[in-house]
């Protein structure tokens, strides 16, 4: 993705040391509907067509939506419409695999090798279950499996129907060297998580999404929240349609992508709502989910450098690792550190964010025409200003987000 995580590639930071989270020091900002409506204002436009935020927590609640759901009949965003959550569906993963975990059944520091004989080659060194899910595995970022030929936006409409298996995604990654020795460094790379379903489904016999259901869906009642099958690329339920926009001759033509292939899978395929991921980060984050043995990973960030200036860049941490097990680590200019996961598919962008003790719970969905090419950034710092930091409506820099 390119910047499906705008929101914590722009606000990343926090301390260098690989420690569990501690109380934030910074002081949440008051609610103000006036500055939140603005953040989402003037819309429909070229950059966007539709957003949706909902803040949830002790410290205030708001929620809104603006632009429409449908470009050509001018029908309103729904506010409880569901939208493809991209990469926060590994946390999704992050989570059944801390539950093995904690059941014995997964050893975190036990080589994937292991577990998965035969999926990495020979040559390769041994990569640990908790180095996948923390982004530390130094396995290569991927192969050309889905890498757009040509123009991106067009190449997209054209192949949004394309799919490919997790062992052929993984495969074709696997052509290609390591990127660096295992534990050493972090770079945010969705062939963990393609690694990790597939860790899941070996050790207890069942598919992925079979174990989502089980452990997290149905438990929380997250009815809104979907794994569909590669080759299905509907959008069950309300949802504001999703656009790429190709121009050709100097003409831009809006293409309606809300139907795709979800092939990412355990990687980033999962469908969800602003209501259920509000009501998953606060199952998380009160382990009530993540059995407390196993919690403190997802709230541990590797004492490491980042691997490139893509990612991890910014705050008093920058160049150090920002990631945990499927969560990654935000530190705010006034002080306040937030957890959270943002996601980008074509069409759609989205972010789950919130702090330590759940004072404060935002959930955004947009609908950006760029084909995850960063356009939507300013909107994103204006609903993170708006949510947790004023001083984040600065202009910031146009920084590129985690692949």
């Amino acid at each position: 993705m390119l910047v499906g995580a705008v929101l914590a590639a722009s606000m990343a930071g926090g301390a260098a040391t690989a420690s569990a989270a501690s109380p934030a020091t910074g002081t949440l900002p008051p609610l103000d509907p006036t500055v939140l409506r603005a953040a989402i204002g003037g819309l429909p436009n070229a950059t966007v067509t539709g957003a949706m935020v909902k803040i949830t927590g002790p410290a205030g609640q708001w929620s809104g939506t603006s632009g429409v759901g449908n470009v050509r009949t001018g029908t309103p965003v729904p506010a409880n419409g569901r939208f493809r959550a991209g990469s926060i569906s590994k946390v999704f993963t992050a989570v059944v695999v801390l539950q093995l975990a904690a059941e014995h059944k997964v050893d975190l520091d036990q080589s994937v090798q292991h577990y998965l004989p035969g999926l990495l080659p020979a040559a390769y060194p041994k990569v640990t279950v908790r180095q996948l899910l923390d982004h530390t595995s130094g396995l290569p970022t991927g192969g050309s499996l889905g890498e757009p030929q040509g123009d991106p936006n067009q190449w997209f409409v054209d192949h949004r129907f394309d799919s490919w298996t997790p062992q052929e995604i993984v495969a074709d990654a696997m052509k290609n060297p390591m990127d660096f020795a295992p534990g050493t460094r972090q770079r945010y790379n969705g062939i963990n998580y393609f690694v990790a379903g597939l860790l899941i489904e070996k050790v207890t016999g069942r598919s992925y999404a079979h174990e989502v259901q089980r452990r997290i869906l149905r438990p929380l009642h997250l009815n809104a929240t979907y794994i569909l099958d590669r080759r299905d690329p509907r959008l069950p339920g309300p949802h504001s349609h999703g656009y790429v926009a190709v121009t050709t001759n100097g003409t831009t033509v809006l293409h309606d992508v809300s139907e795709q292939s979800p092939y990412p899978w355990a990687e980033g395929g999962m469908i969800s709502s602003a209501d259920d991921l509000t009501r998953f980060i606060r199952a998380i984050f009160q382990g009530r989910v993540v059995p407390r043995s196993v919690l403190g990973a997802m709230f541990t960030v590797p004492n490491v450098e980042y691997a490139d200036r893509n990612n991890c860049n910014l705050g008093p941490g920058a160049g150090r690792a920002c990631y945990s097990a499927g969560l990654m680590r935000t530190t705010l200019p006034n002080g306040l550190t937030g957890w959270g996961k943002t996601g980008s598919r074509p069409g759609y962008t989205s972010g789950m964010f919130a702090t330590r003790g759940l004072r404060r719970v935002l959930v955004y969905s947009l609908n950006p025409t760029g084909n995850k090419d960063g356009s939507e950034q300013p909107y994103v710092m204006k609903i993170a200003a708006a949510a947790f930091d004023p001083s984040l409506g600065a202009p910031q820099k146009s920084v590129p987000g985690p692949r």
